[in-house]
């Protein structure tokens, strides 16, 4: 594990992360990209630091900004250890079962990247009407089996 104090700064738009001094990260791994458990002003979640812009960054999305009590500007404690366990995502029901009458569909939901897969539910899961979910529940599959 590694800890640090650093400032949130601005990624661009509406992103916002935390720079990890490159000493620092080397530290924990010689990785440019790895899933890390951190730890922003004692709220914990799961996430990934890269390599953006020349350095490596943490990225804080408003949700964690909100939870953790932080905002743009602050300099914070942040700890982060390399997280090793599974990321399993689950699709909503009605995804699953889609996938489960479409083997190539499936298949590709499979090798999806854990990002890639929350994509889909967070569009799925945020429809106001059945109809709009139905849509978007078609939509993925119809990616899923892009060519």
């Amino acid at each position: 594990m590694i800890t640090f104090t650093e400032t949130v700064i601005s990624g661009g738009g509406n992103t916002t992360g935390i720079a990890v001094p490159v000493d620092t990260w080397h530290e924990l791994t010689p990785a440019k990209r790895a899933a890390v458990t951190a730890t922003v002003a004692g709220y914990e979640y799961r996430t990934t630091v890269g390599w953006y812009k020349g350095a490596f960054m943490l990225s804080i999305s408003s949700e964690v900004r909100a939870k953790a009590g932080v905002a743009l500007g602050d300099t914070i404690e942040v700890s982060l250890e390399l997280d090793t366990a599974e990321r399993v995502i689950e699709p909503p029901s009605d995804l699953a079962d889609a996938l489960a009458t479409d083997a190539a569909a499936a298949a590709a939901w499979q090798k999806l990247p854990p990002s890639h897969k929350k994509a889909h539910v967070a569009s799925i899961e945020s429809a106001k009407t059945d109809a709009t979910r139905e849509r978007r529940v078609a939509a993925a599959i119809e990616k899923l089996t892009a060519p």
